[in-house]
């Protein structure tokens, strides 16, 4: 059992709780002036403000939390960051006007990706992994979301999943790892069509991946050019059929109908959505399934962003995540890209801390995180501020103390 006390406040998000993480108001971050927290291993067991610590915990270990806030964990539900190479001359390709599929169709694009990362050894990818992995919980993010997606052979996308689960194991507990499955994710010109991939590899890999327990999730790009509708609801109901949870990217080029999809086969979350149409927008407002907006992509490829306010006023659940990989988004810093979306997407507040706290552990399942409240489990993120509009305010400014909160477990 322990604490952190002489917090300058407790972000604790109970209002957000209450409305299941829709249409969050400045109002529902519920913040505690002067606050402590007491906890143990599994569970919050105590917050609020620093004068009513109950006599009990009054003699615990307690960390010294003067000049921050502590706010629930910061959670990147969406990236790719385990991949060989980089796409440096892609960018400039594509700053010089190209567009991310006139790239794709010169050999660019997600299989440039694939050829270098199936030339990069299991060892190469672990070391490059974790360093990408030890930098952005150097920002305040303790749980990550990592997809295969770029061996796109049965061979490399086990490696690869074997890799994340290496780092699950390497980064336990302190950094909390969430493994998607993600062969559907482009499809080699050595396959004749989309179908024969699927059928070769995609299946096959999943039941094998299955097999050795290599996933939390699977996840598809339902795409025109990639994976079209038929194709993906058979891959979508085999894996319900088998238990498998269920994430999607969806309506990123075109509005093909990816949120209703995901909303009917009770996907985790529905990502990207730039092209999300009225229907989409609506099927995801009567949803329990979030709405993962990834303004970065936006930012990257210079095109226009998800409807993320529509999204929110309309009652969809709404997460932000970085979808940081080597190609369409490479920044590692979600709370940057939070920070410059807010007042592009005109997001207030709690809309931004609730993306990329509540809804963001709500995207990967994690039900019992993402609000500091008895019974929830101690998942922080701890930052050098006197108030919470100083995170958001400092574009770039690293404000996270790492070291400090794991003081606090150690």
């Amino acid at each position: 059992m322990k604490g952190i006390k002489n917090l300058s406040q407790i972000i604790t998000l109970e209002g957000v709780h209450k409305k299941g993480g829709r249409r969050p108001l400045r109002g529902d971050l519920c913040i505690i002036e002067n606050g402590s927290i007491v906890f143990d291993e599994d569970k919050i067991l105590w917050v609020g403000s620093q004068k009513n610590i109950p006599k009990e915990y009054e003699n615990i270990p307690f960390i010294d939390g003067s000049g921050h806030i502590l706010t629930p964990e910061v959670v990147d539900s969406h990236t790719h960051l385990v991949f060989g190479g980089n796409r440096a001359r892609e960018y400039g390709m594509r700053l010089d006007g190209a567009d991310y599929q006139e790239i794709a169709n010169a050999g660019g694009g997600i299989l440039s990706s694939m050829k270098m990362t199936n030339e990069a050894s299991f060892n190469e990818l672990f070391e490059s992994a974790k360093e990408r992995i030890k930098k952005i919980h150097s920002y305040g993010v303790g749980t990550i979301e990592i997809k295969s997606g770029y061996g796109l052979n049965i061979e490399k996308e086990i490696e690869c999943s074997r890799v994340i689960k290496k780092l699950k194991e390497f980064f336990s507990p302190q950094i909390q790892i969430f493994s998607t499955f993600m062969p559907a994710h482009a499809i080699p010109k050595t396959w004749s069509s989309p179908q024969k991939y699927m059928e070769d590899v995609v299946y096959p890999a999943t039941e094998q991946a299955a097999k050795e327990k290599l996933f939390d999730a699977i996840d598809i790009f339902h795409e025109e050019g990639y994976f079209g509708s038929k194709i993906t609801k058979e891959y979508l109901e085999w894996c319900q059929s088998k238990d498998f949870a269920i994430k999607m990217h969806v309506d990123e080029f075109n509005d093909n109908g990816g949120a209703e999809m995901a909303h009917n086969y009770k996907a985790l979350s529905a990502d990207h959505l730039l092209c999300v149409g009225k229907r989409g927008i609506k099927a995801l407002s009567k949803s329990d399934t979030i709405a993962t907006i990834l303004p970065g992509t936006g930012f990257f490829l210079g095109k226009n962003q998800a409807p993320a306010k529509e999204l929110i006023e309309q009652g969809a659940k709404l997460s932000i995540a970085s979808d940081y990989n080597p190609g369409s988004c490479h920044c590692d810093n979600l709370i940057l890209i939070a920070s410059l979306a807010a007042p592009q997407l005109k997001l207030n507040l709690a809309e931004v801390w609730t993306g990329i706290t509540y809804n963001a552990a709500a995207s990967l399942g994690l039900t019992k995180q993402g609000v500091l409240v008895k019974g929830f489990r101690p998942r922080f993120s701890l930052f050098r501020a006197k108030i919470i509009d100083e995170i958001t305010y400092n574009w770039g400014h690293n404000l996270a103390n790492s070291d400090l909160l794991a003081q606090a477990f150690s």
